[in-house]
């Protein structure tokens, strides 16, 4: 990880599928990184404070046993989520670029070049709004402590932990369609 130059005053912190039905272990299995929410509380607390914009992303699924469709109350935000953003984009699919409303031309018209993304989970809607917003020209930051994922099964029928799906996630980011850091890194006073 890097410690080049911070977040500049124009950067939106994108908080994406902070939803309730992500607790649900019976359905989604393990976890990693239980800090993800302190740290996400501790992003969105900053940005709020220094006035900077803040895009929460709610998932609506489609599917209607998933615990994050509209009518369970799994879709409803976490606690950590406090105020009131800037946008709310609704989304279906892993990139919050392809949501409603369009998130790219709202922070073209409010001037915006720089995201930090968090949220859950790490290798799919997070890794997916990454890689997009670094293909539409964004300088992306990927705080990977401040986002989570769940153990998961290979094709090969293999089981794959979470902490190395993370990993792996930063691996194929960092440099290529992100910035990874760290939250303290974001958090830390500019030199």
């Amino acid at each position: 990880m890097t410690t080049s130059s911070a977040p500049g005053p124009h950067t939106a912190l994108i908080v994406v599928d902070v939803q309730r039905g992500f607790d649900d272990a019976g359905y989604w299995g393990r976890r990693d990184n239980p800090s993800c929410e302190a740290n996400i509380a501790a992003l969105l607390g900053h940005w709020q404070e220094t006035g900077r914009p803040v895009v929460f992303v709610r998932h609506d699924s489609a599917t209607p046993t998933s615990p994050l469709h509209p009518d369970n109350p799994g879709n409803a935000f976490k606690d950590i989520l406090t105020g009131t953003p800037d946008l709310l984009v609704r989304k279906s699919v892993n990139s919050s670029f392809h949501g409603s409303p369009d998130l790219h031309a709202w922070l073209r018209s409010h001037d915006v070049g720089e995201l930090v993304v968090c949220g859950i989970t790490t290798n799919h809607c997070c890794e997916t709004t990454a890689r997009v917003g670094g293909n539409l020209g964004y300088r992306v930051h990927f705080p990977l402590d401040a986002t989570h994922t769940f153990d998961r099964t290979g094709p090969d029928g293999a089981p794959v932990p979470a902490a190395e799906l993370s990993r792996i996630t930063g691996v194929n980011l960092h440099g290529e369609f992100a910035r990874v850091v760290t939250t303290a890194q974001l958090l830390a006073p500019s030199p």
